[in-house]
């Protein structure tokens, strides 16, 4: 069964992360009281180090990291320690998951298919890895995954990299990931899109992924 389509919605590029976080927050909680709608929300973050739930060892510490000129925030999405920044498509899903019939396995699964079915025209044969949220090609990250869910709500989602600089990750040990590494979509084919040109079709992708996982 196919539930209702969800919006997306543009929020920017360079946009801070702190902005854009707070404004997730506002969406879900109108979902949550029934005076707003879901929406996929996809932007370009400026330069910025993210940490969920989990202690991520390993990495260096704030003060470190804001060092080397990195904003660092501690959120309540699930996952470890992660980069986001210029050349990186991020989206944030604010979902009703009861709503829309789906389980919050289910909905991550269709989160990442929509993503796999994006990047397979693109001349990507990516995939999953056991044990390990996202989308991988061979043991190389491509596309992270974190969800915070509260009264069945979604918050956060999904960073896919398209023309993300060698070097951005290296600060930290991404996703936790020891034996493999992280890719982009512009090392793995010529005339790769940046974020602003290739957000409508992601957000097509994505949200027909999710569109048509529902239960009956």
């Amino acid at each position: 069964m196919t539930s209702p389509p969800l919006p997306w919605e543009w929020w920017g590029q360079g946009v801070p992360y702190g902005w854009a976080w707070a404004r997730q927050k506002a969406r879900r909680q109108g979902v949550i009281e029934g005076r707003a709608g879901e929406c996929l929300a996809l932007l370009e973050h400026r330069a910025v180090v993210t940490f969920g739930r989990r202690p991520a060892p390993g990495n260096p510490s704030p003060e470190a990291l804001e060092a080397m000129g990195l904003e660092v925030f501690h959120t309540e999405r699930g996952g470890l320690a992660t980069w986001h920044g210029p050349g990186q498509l991020v989206g944030y899903l604010i979902l009703d998951l009861r709503r829309r019939r789906l389980k919050v396995r289910v909905a991550v699964e269709a989160i990442e298919q929509g993503l796999i079915d994006w990047l397979r025209p693109h001349g990507v044969d990516a995939g999953r890895r056991a044990g390990w949220p996202g989308v991988w090609v061979g043991v190389d990250k491509i596309g992270a995954l974190g969800l915070n869910i509260h009264r069945d709500v979604t918050m956060h989602g999904f960073a896919l990299n398209l023309r993300v600089a060698s070097e951005a990750f290296g600060a930290i040990v991404p996703c936790g990931v020891t034996d493999g590494g992280v890719t982009s979509l512009d090392r793995l084919v010529a005339d790769a899109p940046g974020p602003v040109n290739a957000a409508p079709s992601v957000a097509e992708a994505v949200t027909r992924s999710l569109e048509s996982a529902a239960e009956p």
